[in-house]
């Protein structure tokens, strides 16, 4: 019963994030993506990555603010994956 309420979680996760990814004609030059969008496409970056090898998903947004969705892009992207070498215990050599 765990394994199916995980597995339904997940899917309904996916789900969820194909409805958020960048470059599939979300923004436009009128309402382009900003800081916001910058962050959110930052933090799912690895799963439009894996998506992009086999669909037509991109990575970045195209139609964006500039600068402040650059910034929150990489903020995101440095802090998702950085943010993990800190958690990581050392080891102590003997």
């Amino acid at each position: 019963m765990l394994r199916f309420v995980i597995l339904s979680l997940l899917v309904v996760a996916v789900l969820l994030l194909a409805g958020c990814v960048p470059g599939q004609d979300n923004y436009s030059s009128e309402r382009p993506a900003g800081f916001l969008s910058g962050i959110w496409h930052g933090w799912i970056a690895p799963i439009t990555l894996i998506w992009g090898l086999f669909g037509s998903v991109r990575i970045y947004e195209p139609m964006n603010t500039g600068w402040w969705y650059d910034f929150g892009y990489y903020i995101a992207v440095i802090g998702g994956f950085g943010g993990l070498t800190l958690t990581r215990s050392r080891r102590k050599s003997s």
